[in-house]
């Protein structure tokens, strides 16, 4: 298959669940953005996961993975929606929650492609 076919594939189902996932963590929280900051954590998860275990764990085929990563993800992650949000709360002098959200989202987004990681060499050993 035509790899922008299985992107844009991967890109819609991807873009379909950010819109509901951030949605429903977001609920009826107030002015900090923590839809977005969980669907780059959950997305960062699942990126470390998928990597790992597509190099190290031979789990994924080239085409599978591309799905996974540059559509799915890629379109699930939310990096531009992030630099908005984060300008807003500066535009809106919330420096506290800008500095919050900026921390909150690299530290955690490192940490979860980590988990991940952890978590593929587990399932590889656990294959072997």
């Amino acid at each position: 298959m035509q790899t922008w076919i299985i992107v844009g594939i991967g890109g819609f189902i991807g873009a379909v669940l950010r819109y509901f996932t951030s949605g429903w963590l977001q609920g009826s929280v107030g002015t900090f953005p923590v839809g977005t900051l969980g669907v780059n954590v959950i997305g960062s998860f699942f990126i470390g996961v998928v990597m790992y275990l597509s190099e190290y764990g031979g789990v994924f085929d080239m085409e599978t993975r591309i799905f996974l990563t540059l559509g799915m993800l890629g379109a699930f992650t939310t990096m531009s929606t992030f630099s908005y949000e984060s300008f807003r709360l500066l535009e809106q002098e919330a420096f506290g929650l800008f500095a919050l959200n900026l921390l909150a989202t690299i530290t955690l987004t490192l940490l979860a492609v980590w988990a991940g990681k952890v978590g593929a060499g587990y399932l590889v050993e656990a294959a072997l």
